[in-house]
């Protein structure tokens, strides 16, 4: 049968979809990590995340800088409530991993153990905030400066607003860590420890539906690598040259507004298409009531699981709420914003997001001494425009240029839907890529997603506030 449980991870080392020497190389030439694992860390040790992170340290640094301001320094929230937090907004993608690791921070931090037993148990403010929290996972357009009222009037259950944008990161940035755990493949940490009784979450998903995809793993990482190397290398010859042509394209031409608009629409539509065909088509019906049933003890944290992600672009609707990033950005207007009500966390936001936007080293597979700014900003875009967010000066055709079918399908589930990411969709595009590119795509993706959520949730906070 080839559904069988499985309690063990599938793949030794940190992550299922990388081979356990390519991640342990970084780490032990690397004596960066360990001084910031010393110095951020909030587990104390060196985590499966932290050790694919350290592919690239640079980046790294300012991830653990951040996440650690956020969950230990001084802020408006307890520091209980930060990891229930976490729980929280982790459990709306059913990632066990990152829920058992904040169940046991919840406790070392003198959380009440009674709430582990779900959101029945806990004080009706931190109940209040299931709404945001639901809607900032999967369609975070539809928040207003209603939902932000409704939270900040709400008689003695009122949160204050640098209580609620201190939580409206950690949503954020657990929803994106989701992402990013599943995109990456993250392995469950070794010998769990068994934390008064609470862990019960079982192994992260990713491994059933491998299974059931591709019966078994080694098989799998070995066709995914050595299939059709001539395809792949050609692939690889396609994409310089399409960068090339777009570079030469865009110091010649100038597109009119109206086309460039057009674009942006075409692309938002055709992303409806991308996913719904693959996933569904490769997952046996039954695989997804399975998942319900491993995953009903995440379901105690949230209300309404059955709540996910719908195209931003639903067919036949016209007129669009698109958010056209000049009107509200995360430099002019997002920034000053978090950084008045929950100060420093600004500056540590944008310091990451600058830097996985500019992390370049300049080669692409092969190739040294590329320009790779092009691509990365196709990569970063796309989650935005999932997202409804839609930049004037952007041209989405070098999206549909630069991404090929198989990476839209990993971009959308990793971002939209990252519990349904498979080691198949990873194997499947970019073959002739290093595990490190892949995951800088994974990090690209995880911040886009944030800083998206964070927009539309900073838009409505300052639409409350005049």
């Amino acid at each position: 049968d080839k559904r069988i449980r499985v309690s063990q991870p599938l793949t030794r080392g940190p992550s299922a979809f990388i081979p356990e020497k390519e991640v342990a190389q970084a780490n032990t030439a690397d004596e960066r990590t360990n001084f910031l694992v010393e110095e951020y860390s909030t587990s104390g040790r060196l985590d499966n995340i932290t050790q694919v992170m350290s592919l690239h340290t640079q980046y790294l640094e300012s991830f653990l800088r951040s996440q650690f301001y956020m969950l230990r320094m001084d802020g408006p929230l307890p520091l209980p409530h930060r990891h229930y937090i976490a729980i929280m907004a982790a459990a709306r993608h059913q990632c066990s991993y990152l829920i058992n690791m904040h169940v046991d921070e919840f406790l070392k931090t003198g959380g009440i153990a009674e709430w582990l037993n779900g959101l029945k148990y806990v004080p009706q403010r931190l109940k209040n905030l299931n709404e945001i929290n639901k809607l900032l996972a999967h369609r975070p357009w539809l928040i207003t400066k209603e939902h932000i009222q409704k939270l900040v009037k709400t008689g003695e259950n009122n949160w204050s607003l640098p209580e609620l944008v201190h939580a409206v990161v950690l949503l954020t940035h657990y929803h994106a860590l989701a992402s990013f755990v599943f995109g990456s493949g993250i392995n469950p940490e070794r010998d769990p420890e068994i934390s008064n009784g609470f862990r019960l979450i079982s192994v992260n998903n990713f491994c059933v539906c491998d299974l059931a995809n591709d019966n078994n793993i080694e098989n799998a990482s070995l066709t995914g690598n050595n299939f059709g190397i001539v395809g792949s290398l050609s692939e690889l010859e396609a994409l310089m040259e399409r960068m090339k042509r777009l570079q030469e394209e865009r110091e010649d031409g100038d597109t009119s507004q109206e086309e460039m608009t057009t674009r942006f629409e075409k692309e938002t539509k055709e992303s409806l298409f991308v996913v719904s065909g693959d996933t569904f088509h490769s997952f046996p019906h039954s695989d997804f009531e399975d998942d319900m049933i491993i995953t009903s003890d995440v379901s105690r944290y949230i209300e309404d699981p059955g709540f996910g992600y719908e195209d931003f672009a639903r067919r036949g609707e016209e007129h669009l709420p698109t958010f056209r990033a000049q009107d509200y950005t995360w430099e002019n207007h997002g920034f000053s914003l978090v950084n008045r009500l929950y100060s420093d966390i600004g500056h540590l936001l944008d310091e990451k997001f600058r830097m996985v936007y500019s992390l370049t080293y300049n080669t692409m597979a092969t190739h040294e001494d590329v320009d790779t700014t092009m691509l990365r900003r196709a990569l970063f875009n796309y989650v935005h425009c999932m997202f409804g967010i839609r930049y004037d000066d952007y041209d989405y055709g070098e999206v549909n240029q630069l991404l090929e079918r198989s990476l839209k399908v990993y971009i959308k589930t990793v971002t939209c839907y990252p519990e349904r990411t498979t080691k198949r969709m990873y194997d499947s595009y970019w073959r002739q890529f290093k595990h490190s590119e892949k995951v800088h795509v994974n990090l690209l993706l995880m911040e886009a997603r944030m800083q998206a959520e964070l927009l539309y949730a900073l838009r409505a906070i300052t639409r409350h506030l005049t």
